[in-house]
């Protein structure tokens, strides 16, 4: 299946379909260029004007909105650093905490990417989703795949050297689509994955395989998890997701028909929503949904044609 433009449809105003996601803002300039010599980040880390994203365990220091980064001379010796990039003409680099410093610098709280992203200002969204990435690589892939031997950070961070057979390693990224599926009277349809309980309803997603196009990532999961086909595949928009190293790449489609049939491994139940349908079972709590920075809330809202309701609160 190939993403082709339909003759008879009108054209796109939009493109892509969801525009600015939370987690795809960017405004640093990486400097892949500047990297890739050695002196490079030692250097930064001796000039005052080095400005430094403190990270623990996945959550940076957030005050009113906003990062608060501090100098190299707050950073403890023997830290893990990254080279973030440049911005506004100050360099950034990225200092990985076992611990967090007390107190917090600025007055700030230490707080995660998907507690904050959709409030931070584009600039500051792209850092925090580029750190969260590179530390959860540097964490994860300590050893040589090869061998077994530990592994040495060059190039400011973005590249792993193997003492033993000196190959390279590069921090790792999986694709994963995710497709918002509607029938020919545009209902849309949603999953309740295992993990969820049964009550949480999301949009159908995996992983690319090997060999595979993402066209035909979004035709195999449709029809392992829910025992249909679709066609009509569009590129909706995309944002990494770094929990710990996926890049999710959005899609809507069109279902040959609606007989679905769960997998009953990961998806243990699958419903046709109709717009009525979804906003009544969502303001009396009886589903739940996606919300936040998750590009499944970005798609279903994109269907909906706005943002979805809140559930109703019970009263006392």
């Amino acid at each position: 299946m190939t993403l082709r433009q339909d003759p008879d449809a009108a054209p796109a105003l939009d493109y892509p379909l969801l525009g600015d996601l939370p987690l795809a803002r960017t405004g640093v300039d990486r400097g892949c260029e500047r990297r890739i010599d050695d002196a490079w980040l030692p250097s930064l880390m001796h000039d005052d004007g080095t400005r430094v994203l403190l990270l623990v365990k996945g959550r940076a220091p957030v005050h009113d909105g906003a990062l608060v980064l501090v100098g190299p001379a707050d950073v403890p010796s023997g830290t893990r650093l990254v080279y973030l990039g440049r911005s506004s003409g100050q360099e950034i680099v990225l200092a990985d905490l076992d611990e967090a410093p007390d107190p917090a610098p600025g007055d700030a709280d230490w707080l995660g990417l998907r507690d904050v992203a959709a409030g931070l200002s584009g600039h500051d969204a792209g850092l925090f989703v580029e750190a969260v990435a590179i530390a959860n690589w540097h964490a994860n892939h300590t050893h040589c795949p090869r061998c077994g031997s530990p592994t040495r950070a060059v190039q400011s961070g973005w590249v792993r050297v193997c003492p033993q057979d000196e190959s390279q390693h590069f921090p790792r990224t999986d694709p994963a689509i995710i497709v918002a599926i509607t029938d020919a009277e545009d209902r849309l349809l949603l999953g309740a994955n295992a993990q969820w309980g049964g009550r949480r309803y999301s949009t159908l997603a995996g992983f690319v395989e090997p060999g595979e196009s993402l066209e035909e990532a979004v035709v195999r999961e449709v029809g392992e998890e829910a025992g249909i086909r679709v066609h009509s595949t569009r590129y909706a928009g995309s944002q990494p997701w770094p929990f710990p190293c996926s890049l999710m790449l959005g899609f809507t489609a069109v279902a040959e028909s609606t007989a679905v049939v769960p997998d009953g491994e990961e998806i243990i139940d699958l419903r046709w929503f109709t717009r009525e349908e979804l906003s009544r079972d969502i303001l009396e709590g009886t589903i739940g949904v996606p919300s936040g920075v998750s590009i499944s809330s970005a798609l279903i809202e994109h269907w909906y044609g706005g943002p979805l309701p809140e559930p109703r609160q019970m009263e006392n």
